[in-house]
């Protein structure tokens, strides 16, 4: 992909973004940030896809790293991210956005102040020192150890139900099957046992 498609891809979600959230005119916004990472914000042309962090209205147990928690389906779709183009990971909104992989990220909307125009048009001018990039401090290896708590936990959840018919039934639908919730379960925790330096035999 072409840097400038994939800088209007992400005004395209940013616009799609604010549509959504009138959706929750009456509760809580189930949608909170976007945060745009990677190859996009570092300026690569070309790209392989456009990575974006999504903050959700769930608590941090109910996030694990590179799941699918209940909602993001329904919402992937109406930010059109499951169209293709998108890497895409949810993150609480209770959490920092960064993490070993989410490096530097950009947010491009939030449900206060709606799209970010000026960091929109700074990756569109390729201005890339202007960029407000998140970047963390001391906390980084207490935020590492707790996602990989959370994941842990994930894990050994969808292990324990994997063969319970109800739960089956209700993780399958929108092209997902549970085989997807056990892959991403396994995956997501294997992605931050390797990065901690806690499991590092040489430190």
């Amino acid at each position: 992909m072409r840097y400038q498609r994939a800088v209007e891809k992400l005004r395209i979600l940013a616009e799609a973004s604010e549509r959504v959230k009138i959706l929750w005119f009456d509760t809580e916004p189930f949608l909170k940030a976007v945060y745009a990472f990677g190859e996009v914000v570092d300026g690569a042309d070309p790209l392989d896809a456009v990575q974006v962090a999504v903050a959700i209205n769930l608590s941090p147990e109910e996030v694990p790293w590179e799941s699918s928690p209940e909602g993001t389906d329904w919402l992937a779709n109406q930010l059109r991210l499951s169209k293709g183009g998108f890497l895409y990971l949810w993150r609480s909104h209770l959490d920092p956005v960064w993490n070993d992989y989410i490096r530097g990220p950009v947010r491009i909307w939030s449900v206060d102040d709606g799209p970010d125009e000026k960091a929109l048009a700074a990756l569109a001018a390729r201005d890339f020192g202007s960029l407000k990039r998140l970047i963390p401090e001391s906390a980084e290896r207490l935020q590492l150890r707790e996602d990989l708590s959370t994941a842990l936990a994930h894990l050994r959840e969808v292990r324990d139900k994997y063969r319970d018919h109800d739960w089956r039934r209700e993780h399958r639908g929108y092209g997902r099957y549970p085989e997807n919730e056990l892959w991403e379960a396994v995956e997501g925790y294997l992605d931050l046992f390797d990065a901690s330096p806690l499991t590092d035999p040489h430190p």
